[in-house]
């Protein structure tokens, strides 16, 4: 690969996942719900019914203010609750309650439908590689999180001598 293409990789990484999300969002606005909304129903079906809003914030990249508008229009809306924590009375719990799951079916299966329209025509062997090379980015990235941060001073640390 030439080292043009190379430099969009993140570019392309990036754009693929807008462009799919807008496309998701799309289909999921006439439940009424928002992508913030359906991001966060999503993250709280696959956190098992015991997840802060701290680290449902985290999950999902945002702030906690910006989560806590998103938690307080659910809630109004009847899809989650948010209980005090048993180990410490400053969390808040979030659950989804019973009628969030025929929306989250409805999400899942949007979801679904979508993924085999964008990759119908990508070969197995192509999809499963791509698959395999995306999760080593993201577990590198993930495991050096707080690492990477010196790999990224000493970059800024080179250009500052080289300036």
């Amino acid at each position: 690969m030439n080292a043009h293409h190379i430099d969009e990789f993140g570019l392309v990484l990036f754009g693929t996942a807008r462009a799919w999300r807008t496309k998701l969002d799309e289909r999921l606005r006439p439940l009424g719900l928002s992508q913030g909304k359906w991001r966060t129903l999503i993250h709280l079906s696959q956190g098992g019914d015991k997840l802060t809003q701290k680290e449902i914030a985290e999950r999902m990249g945002i702030e906690e203010p910006t989560l806590a508008g998103l938690l307080n229009r659910l809630e109004s809306d009847g899809w989650i609750e948010r209980q005090e924590s048993p180990n410490d009375r400053r969390c808040k719990i979030v659950h989804l309650r019973k009628r969030s799951k025929a929306v989250l079916d409805e999400i899942f299966s949007a979801a679904h439908q979508l993924r085999d329209e964008l990759i119908e025509d990508v070969p197995p062997g192509e999809l499963e590689i791509c698959m395999r090379v995306l999760n080593q980015i993201r577990q590198r990235a993930e495991v050096e999180g707080a690492a990477g941060n010196s790999a990224a001073e000493l970059n800024v640390s080179k250009l500052s001598k080289a300036a």
